[in-house]
């Protein structure tokens, strides 16, 4: 029998979700478990993979949020079932790189995205540099992204960003409300690129940078790769895994 550790959002919703199937199925601690259930949504999900990541164990979402793109629907019956009949899905994080103004270094994991975001009221400047040449000697936007394939379908996808093959080793990069070049729309980036943002005119026009949406505060530069090294594996119910719902997304 497989030894399962459920995992809840703080919606009252995932709180009775836990002790329900807790009840029912039991549950351990996280250091003994074969599964790891996360209940809530899609941002819960997240926030599970980056907590666990140094376990390699799999994880089971079951949606007790709103979208849920990374979830499976929330049933209560025949959970074991569920479990082994599951199809398995790895993905690798980005890493991002990130320098302050004064010179501070930060560096995060993204799973969906790493995006840089004007922090004031005028437009950002980038300058963009592929593998240590540089593409766009100015792009003046409200911010850009780099987007691995699970995460296509996200805050890329909002900004009008290419939804990408889960099997693809590609990367988008994609720009939000770019007024110059007037009509640019992005790249695909080929996975093992390194991607850096250089910010221009940092203190007339602040930039901050985010990594799944977590805060990494005002930058001057930005360098983003791709981490192979770590995985994070999540389990679907069969038929409905990541390929089929990003191509599913494109048809409605």
């Amino acid at each position: 029998m497989q030894r399962i550790t459920f995992m809840a959002s703080d919606s009252d919703a995932a709180a009775v979700a836990r002790a329900t199937l807790g009840a029912r199925y039991g549950n351990g601690p996280v250091s003994q478990a074969d599964i790891i259930v996360a209940l809530g949504g899609d941002g819960f999900m997240l926030q599970t993979l980056h907590a666990t990541q140094h376990l390699d164990i799999p994880v089971y979402g079951m949606n007790c949020g709103t979208v849920g793109f990374l979830m499976n629907e929330y049933q209560e019956p025949d959970l074991l079932e569920r479990l082994s009949a599951a199809v398995e899905e790895v993905i690798h994080p980005l890493k991002m790189r990130a320098i302050a103004p004064d010179g501070t270094i930060r560096e995060a994991l993204a799973i969906n995205e790493v995006s840089l975001l004007r922090a004031g009221p005028q437009a950002a400047k980038l300058r963009i540099s592929i593998d240590g040449k540089v593409r766009l000697d100015e792009l003046v936007c409200d911010g850009a992204l780099v987007s691995t394939p699970a995460g296509s379908t996200a805050y890329n996808y909002s900004a009008h960003g290419p939804i990408l093959p889960i099997g693809s080793d590609v990367l988008a990069l994609t720009a939000m409300a770019a007024f110059r070049p007037r009509r640019w729309r992005g790249a695909l980036l080929p996975s093992s690129a390194h991607v850096r943002f250089d910010v221009l005119e940092p203190s007339k026009r602040p930039v901050m940078a985010d990594a799944d949406s977590r805060a990494g505060g005002n930058v001057v530069s930005v360098e983003i790769t791709s981490e192979a090294a770590i995985r994070h594996r999540i389990l679907f119910d069969p038929g409905h895994g990541l390929e089929e719902r990003l191509i599913r997304e494109q048809f409605v």
